[in-house]
């Protein structure tokens, strides 16, 4: 008999940490990337996008 797990589909070296490529992914936590902010703006291609966590504790990425 299957479990539910079974029948989702499972990106490869995803659960491992490991990237698409098969060489191990940074890992970075959200404390080390805001410290004690709520906000931080990273530039990434010219653009300008804002992380920010929510009264729930969840992470949002704007443009």
């Amino acid at each position: 008999m299957k479990s539910e797990n079974q029948d989702a589909q499972i990106t490869p070296g995803r659960e491992t940490g490991e990237s698409l490529a098969g060489s191990p992914e940074r890992v970075v936590s959200s404390h080390e990337l805001l410290g004690r902010q709520r906000r931080l703006q990273i530039d990434h291609g010219g653009e300008r996008y804002v992380l920010r966590v929510t009264r729930q504790g969840k992470l949002i990425l704007t443009k």
